[in-house]
């Protein structure tokens, strides 16, 4: 009776643990999902605020889109047009003393440092 009673414990200890091996590769995948749901509420609120603020920024720089070539500060340059810096801006403003006021648009290309393809690029942005 003893015997029977250590084999019927061995074999459902057996079988008990067969199942183990299965059971631990699904809970890391639940752990996950658990995981993965409480990081996407937590960005959630995040993102929202980024999403405000960007709509902020953007309501700003619709103020800011436009630069005047004859009155603008080189960090205006920088800020307003894409693919200017403070020291390309710096470039317009010293053509722009030496030179006078420009006349039209297009003579920004004369300015050494903007290409044909920069100033095609930041056209809608420029004013006299």
């Amino acid at each position: 009776m003893k015997k029977l009673g250590i084999t019927s414990l061995s074999l459902a200890l057996a079988l008990g643990l067969s199942t183990l091996p299965v059971m631990l590769q699904a809970a890391p995948a639940a752990t996950s999902k658990v995981a993965t749901t409480a990081t996407t509420a937590t960005q959630t609120p995040a993102s929202k605020l980024d999403a405000a603020q960007a709509k902020k920024e953007k309501a700003s720089t619709a103020d800011d889109s436009t630069v005047s070539i004859n009155t603008a500060s080189a960090e205006d340059f920088a800020r307003v047009m894409n693919g200017v810096g403070v020291k390309k801006g710096q470039a317009i403003v010293s053509y722009r003393e030496e030179l006078g006021q420009f006349t039209e648009v297009e003579q920004l290309q004369e300015v050494p440092g903007i290409g044909a393809a920069l100033f095609e690029r930041n056209r809608d942005r420029l004013k006299l």
